[in-house]
């Protein structure tokens, strides 16, 4: 199965093609410019290097947040038009368990941070389960948008004394967070999350959990300055 995997979640976005679970190319975001704006460009690159076209794609994968609230209006239209066009179905993948999903050890909770921006932190807590080749991440609990200490305790709360492992796109702030935790251990996420969002989306396909351009929608977990300064007249 052919598989172009899209995140646009954050200025490090990524877009990759995927043949089942393997990797045939990436591009991954290497300037300052918001990658919502490069990713045609970025896109129309991808497909030239590895000689696709989109009509040869069997599956879109997307990551539908939390994040930037353009990047996935950006992406996730996109995602929308190819999927219409081309009659093709969508898996969705958060952010946060594509960035869990990244991790390699034998971790069977597995916490993912990343920076909310405005003072808080998006986590998630995940539980791997199945084989140890390819296993299924469930969440256990929801996404929330917290302040870092609060963030921490709500990630302890949920793990209810298992231990867990951090990824983490700001290693440094949470294991300034974590000092008076010993033993927590924290991994550094790599900013490129595009080829876990395919992987994760070939493991839907195999599962038979897909949607469609019209079931496709955001997770965006915290409501968007227009939602929170709003007024009625």
């Amino acid at each position: 199965m052919r598989i172009l995997a899209i995140d646009t979640t954050c200025s490090a976005g990524s877009v990759a093609l995927l043949e089942d679970r393997t990797v045939l190319g990436l591009v991954a975001a290497a300037d300052e410019e918001p990658f919502s704006s490069r990713l045609h460009r970025d896109l129309e690159r991808l497909l030239r290097e590895t000689g696709c076209a989109l009509p040869q794609v069997d599956l879109y994968a997307v990551a539908t947040g939390p994040g930037s609230f353009t990047g996935l209006r950006v992406g996730l239209a996109a995602v929308k038009a190819w999927a219409e066009v081309y009659r093709k179905p969508v898996a969705a993948v958060t952010a946060l368990e594509a960035m869990a999903a990244q991790h390699s050890g034998s971790a069977r909770l597995i916490a993912a941070i990343e920076d909310a921006h405005r003072g808080q932190f998006f986590a998630g807590l995940y539980e791997r389960r199945g084989g140890p080749e390819h296993p299924i991440l469930i969440a256990r609990g929801e996404d929330v948008a917290l302040p870092p200490a609060e963030c921490l305790a709500y990630l302890e709360k949920r793990a209810a004394g298992e231990p867990f492992v951090i990824r983490t796109t700001v290693p440094d702030l949470v294991r300034s967070l974590a000092a008076q935790r010993p033993g927590m251990c924290i991994e550094a996420a790599h900013p490129a999350l595009a080829p876990e969002v395919g992987r994760l989306g070939f493991a839907r396909a195999e599962r038979g959990e897909l949607g469609d351009a019209v079931t496709l929608d955001a997770h965006y977990v915290r409501r968007s300055d227009a939602e929170l300064h709003w007024k009625p007249r």
